[in-house]
């Protein structure tokens, strides 16, 4: 088994992991966590094909800005349920928090072992095509063939945030739609009055 192997099913094991326990997770900040750990073990899987550019917009834009999003949605809704901070932790909670790092030590011992010693053209300094994950091929296709599914995930994420915050705001005590703006109430609440 060479070391690309070795990387690839480590990265690949813990990305499923990641996804797993993102969906069997009931905190909803610590499924955020575990998305964001798989989508770094999938941000070294593209970066191993030679894609340098689009594992490292994984990590920029998913990693980093959407997820910051989701946690901000997290906190402004408040879900993240009850938590139990004088109790201790499960104990197949450290067990998984040892196994991530255990693994992602082992990648990092594979990565800098492999660029410092006999396999000088494995994994991440592989030999790919020029075109192949670059920013041209990418933005050509990006801004060309999948113009409209760009455009329109930018409006889809535009009005999650507006739905977020929407859902978000609490009315004070007291205060009612028709109290506040009476032109604004609707034929069937004038009917009710």
């Amino acid at each position: 088994m060479n070391l690309d192997a070795i990387i690839f099913v480590i990265s690949a094991v813990v990305a499923v992991f990641g996804a797993i326990m993102m969906i069997a997770q009931k905190n909803p900040v610590a499924s955020v966590l575990y998305l964001i750990l798989s989508f770094l073990a999938q941000a070294v899987l593209y970066i191993q094909l030679g894609a340098m550019f689009v594992g490292v917009m994984l990590v920029i834009v998913y990693a980093g800005a959407i997820m910051v999003l989701f946690l901000f949605v997290i906190m402004l809704l408040n879900l993240r349920g009850t938590e139990d901070l004088g109790e201790k932790p499960h104990p197949v909670s450290g067990i998984v928090k040892l196994l991530i790092a255990a693994l992602l030590l082992m990648e990092l011992i594979f990565v800098i072992r492999g660029v410092y010693t006999e396999y000088p053209n494995a994994g991440i300094l592989a030999a790919q095509s020029d075109s192949f994950g670059s920013i041209k091929s990418i933005a050509t296709l990006l801004f060309t063939k999948y113009l409209y599914p760009f455009e329109l995930t930018g409006v889809l994420l535009l009005v999650a945030v507006v739905g977020a915050v929407v859902i978000a705001r609490r009315e004070e005590p007291g205060e009612t739609q028709s109290e506040e703006h009476p032109e604004a109430s609707t034929p069937i609440d004038q009917a009710v009055k």
